[in-house]
């Protein structure tokens, strides 16, 4: 696994390295002691699959709200993704930044979004799935998100014209401190 930390601190892109050989590939997704040598959660207690039928389909901006904030690892595990992250840590010096990284079956990628992070993504094909690790359990009353197309954090999507997104992420207000 090579971890190359993202202009937003704390946030990396993991490249997987897959060995091939005649039945296929092989290759480690999760290492404790790697992701402990960056100073990464370790503790993922939640495991997620989203299924996406549609290219152009926006899941995001989401986020648990303290005390439940959650780190995620998220990987495409078939088409592609445009995966974006947003800082959402009043302290830091990226405060309301974003920053994006496509996530495929063939880039074999993942990302680790940690604490205070608001997450999504936007499909790049059709049929495409979406498996998440998470550093917490779902707490509905702690569910928040921030609106995909907020002008606070000017995020540029790939595909604009004929998105589908649900009503409630569309629901999000403003964004405010």
């Amino acid at each position: 696994m090579i971890f190359t930390e993202t202009r937003l601190k704390g946030a990396y892109v993991i490249e997987l390295k897959p060995i091939y050989d005649e039945r296929g590939f092989f290759v480690r997704t999760w290492c404790q002691k790697k992701f402990a040598d960056h100073g990464l959660n370790t503790s993922f207690v939640q495991s997620n699959l989203s299924f996406n039928k549609k290219k152009g389909t926006v899941r995001g901006m989401h986020y648990q709200a303290p005390p439940f904030e959650e780190a995620k690892l998220v990987s495409c595990l078939r088409g592609s993704i445009y995966d974006v992250i947003i800082d959402l840590r009043p302290k830091s010096a990226t405060f309301k930044q974003w920053n994006s990284v496509i996530l495929s079956e063939k880039n074999q990628k993942m990302l680790y979004v940690p604490e205070g992070f608001a997450h999504g993504f936007q499909t790049l094909e059709d049929q495409t799935e979406v498996w998440y690790q998470m550093s917490e359990f779902y707490q509905s009353e702690c569910a928040a998100g921030v609106r995909y197309d907020d002008p606070a954090f000017g995020v540029t999507w790939p595909i604009m014209d004929g998105v589908i997104i649900s009503t409630k992420d569309q629901a999000y207000r403003d964004f405010e401190i």
